[in-house]
């Protein structure tokens, strides 16, 4: 029986989904640690975008570091079909053609209009009806960039200019400067969204029109994202120029859709 459980524990350990590779001053500095005490310190290695691609194309799935580890064997199971899949696409013509960048010039997004991958929002927390802060318009926002990550195509959205595209600036937020406002919107994302989701977000200011907007770049996340509401916690989707919330036999269909 001891020989029998030995086998299988052995199965488990050189299952090729528990396989990584790694340089030997690394695995030497990780020896026995658990995941949760060392993935923090090998992720300070890399950007968020540099991240990213890190989890996408090593099959990670968001918060491995925390699974059981028969949990983890089955989801990056998933996920390594997936970049299978991936790579199985970037050869055809087609696909290579129809990929495109998140980095797109503030002005050329600005004139495109409100679409399934573009939002505005004139603020990030004021009220210009009564230039006080509120919460709602915070909401807003993160709304939005939880419907992008939850979108299999991502999406951008520019803080700082009106429903019609006219440009405003950042300054009606009242920030002390740029770091403080990049601050604030990484708190409330880390406090309502979840610090993983952090690698899927890339804000960045940038002048238009003679005022700086704030562009948050969203990249499709690789797990589901949900907006924490009180005691509640919501799940929006980008569909058209908007960005519903789903009911929870909704939610539970999208998910299953498009997270596995």
């Amino acid at each position: 029986m001891l020989k029998f459980n030995n086998l299988v524990y052995r199965a488990l350990v050189n299952q090729i989904a528990n396989f990584a590779l790694l340089e030997w001053g690394d695995n030497l500095a990780i020896s026995d640690s658990s995941p949760d005490t060392y993935a923090a310190a090998r992720a300070e290695k890399f950007s968020k975008k540099e991240l990213q691609q890190v989890y996408k194309w090593h099959a990670l799935p968001d918060g491995w570091e925390h699974m059981k580890y028969e949990q983890f064997l089955i989801r990056r199971r998933e996920l390594m079909a997936l970049v299978i899949r991936d790579g199985y696409a970037t050869l055809s013509e087609s696909s290579r053609q129809t990929q495109t960048s998140l980095i797109i010039p503030i002005h050329q997004l600005a004139i495109q209009g409100e679409s399934v991958t573009l939002e505005y929002k004139a603020t990030l927390r004021t009220n210009l009806h009564t230039y006080q802060v509120d919460s709602r318009m915070e909401s807003g926002c993160l709304k939005t960039i939880a419907g992008f990550l939850n979108s299999r195509n991502g999406g951008t959205l520019l803080i700082g200019v009106m429903d019609n595209g006219t440009p405003v600036g950042i300054e009606a937020d009242g920030f002390l400067n740029e770091d403080k406002m990049l601050l604030h919107l990484d708190n409330l994302i880390k406090e309502r969204m979840g610090s993983k989701q952090m690698m899927y977000i890339h804000p960045h200011f940038e002048d238009y029109d003679g005022v700086k907007v704030l562009a948050v770049e969203c990249s499709p996340s690789g797990s589901p994202v949900f907006v924490k509401d009180g005691s509640l916690e919501r799940f929006y989707i980008r569909m058209g120029a908007s960005t519903p919330e789903l009911s929870s036999s909704q939610t539970h269909e999208y998910i299953k859709e498009r997270f596995s």
